[in-house]
């Protein structure tokens, strides 16, 4: 596997060099006319306010797909009906080191209803909601390339 996305690189690594790699399930919400879904993390957890594509960690014993569906109902309310396993990416952050496993979601049902009090944003490139979560950006990138799309993917912006 390639070396992993360094986020925050001047902070301390909680946990030191050897702690373990949280499995993560993210999903890449498509609407028909390419527009993408982000959500900001909500109050309390690392990151508040950061824009990412909603997800979560996997429970024991869960896939990747299954950690997906059940994140998406209760963060969002819908019910994923197509998901499709995409890309992975290991990002270490000074909280986590963390494997993001990246599915695109085409199929639902239901409204979304933001059940942790997060803001949401369907968005097209260049993002124009910032600040969006290092993790995030490997994302952008891959969606810029797919679509034969040259310019900036996001604006850089440093948050305190």
């Amino acid at each position: 596997m390639s070396r992993p996305l360094v986020a925050d690189g001047d902070r301390p690594r909680e946990g030191g060099v050897d702690r373990p790699v949280t499995e993560v399930a993210v999903g890449v919400l498509i609407q028909p006319d390419g527009r993408f879904l982000l959500t900001t993390r909500p109050d309390g957890k690392v990151y508040a306010g950061y824009w990412e594509f909603p997800g979560g960690k996997l429970e024991v014993g869960e896939s990747v797909a299954q950690a997906l569906r059940r994140e998406l109902h209760e963060e969002l309310g819908i019910e994923a009906l197509g998901i499709e396993a995409w890309k992975t990416e290991l990002v270490d952050y000074p909280h986590a080191l963390v494997r993001l496993n990246f599915c695109k979601v085409s199929v639902w049902q239901g409204e979304l209803q933001m059940r942790e009090g997060q803001s949401s944003a369907w968005e097209q490139l260049p993002v124009r909601s910032v600040p969006v979560l290092p993790g995030t950006v490997p994302v952008l990138q891959w969606l810029a390339q797919e679509r034969g799309y040259t310019g900036a993917t996001h604006k850089v912006v440093t948050k305190a």
